[in-house]
């Protein structure tokens, strides 16, 4: 069966209406007809129920979808591995990263990635793991990096650990909490804390440290995505940060932002992960830059490790 028409059946399987399907597909509405009923001519067997309101798979129509999907995805990836071959390198390297590796990773990888590859046009999105994960099925990311604590096992996602990056609670150095000879965890949740989107794990975790009665976590004063904007808000007011320890290296060596240590308390941690698409072929940039990101990654541990972080 001709690869066009198992596009015709993923469209109609996803849109389950014909008009829907032919316009996506850029046929008329009897064009596709004639090639849903071609296919099961075909293989002999009824792929779809054609209601009065919706189309739905048939049990053999799921069946031969589930496949078409597959054999469209490796047409995709081997059309996209002759075309880096092809034009030697040069192209398009679109990945994603979680708001922690954007801002401890990303920043020094970039320039280097960008002398070694002038000729590649490079997309990052910035977000968290439920929108790059959902970006990354669509193939509109090669790959990203973020914390995969709340990823689920997946059939369709590969997951390659990078690194386990600790993290702590800062505030600006003048900050009252710091004039108190002793405090609690409860202390902090009064003047409100800041971090980005956290897994449920750390949530639940802040939780009971804490002593907040939430069901579903801890719940923040100030939730965003945008590691600069977060410091900014904490610089400037009581608010606490809750944050890997990396991305405050900056703050904690100029005295802006100091650590707020916490007796008997496990400490929070990001689990960073590589995340593609099974079975996706890296391109030789893309490969360049997980080698980079690992290469990084030690780095930093060890530098924290040493000392280069002061608490």
């Amino acid at each position: 069966m001709e690869l066009k028409r198992l596009k015709h059946l993923v469209a109609l399987a996803d849109e389950r209406n014909f008009a829907r399907a032919a316009e996506r597909v850029h046929l008329s509405q009897s064009a596709l007809s004639r090639s849903i009923q071609a296919a099961e001519s075909e293989l002999d067997v009824r792929l779809f129920d054609r209601g009065t309101t919706e189309v739905t798979p048939t049990p053999a129509g799921l069946f031969v979808v589930e496949r078409a999907r597959k054999l469209l995805f490796d047409s995709r990836c081997l059309e996209r591995d002759i075309d880096l071959y092809r034009q030697k390198q040069i192209g398009d390297l679109a990945f994603g990263a979680g708001p922690f590796p954007a801002a401890t990773l990303f920043p020094a990888l970039m320039s280097a990635l960008r002398r070694r590859f002038p000729g590649v046009r490079i997309r990052m999105e910035v977000n968290n793991w439920n929108y790059l994960a959902q970006h990354c099925r669509n193939e509109e990311l090669d790959f990203f990096v973020a914390d995969t604590s709340d990823l689920p096992l997946s059939e369709d996602l590969q997951v390659q650990m990078l690194t386990r990056q600790e993290g702590g609670f800062y505030v600006r150095r003048d900050h009252p909490l710091l004039k108190k000879k002793n405090f609690s965890p409860q202390d902090l949740s009064a003047y409100g804390i800041a971090s980005v989107r956290l897994p449920q794990k750390i949530r639940l975790q802040l939780a009971r440290l804490l002593g907040v009665d939430a069901g579903s976590g801890f719940p923040l004063a100030l939730e965003c995505d945008d590691v600069p904007t977060l410091k900014r808000t904490v610089l400037g007011s009581d608010t606490i940060l809750a944050i890997i320890d990396a991305a405050v290296i900056a703050e904690v060596k100029a005295g802006d932002l100091q650590q707020v240590h916490l007796p008997d308390v496990a400490p929070l941690y990001s689990e960073v992960g590589i995340v593609s698409l099974l079975g996706r072929t890296h391109s030789p940039v893309a490969e360049y830059v997980i080698l980079g990101l690992q290469e990084l990654a030690k780095k930093l541990a060890v530098d924290l490790q040493a000392g280069s972080h002061v608490r």
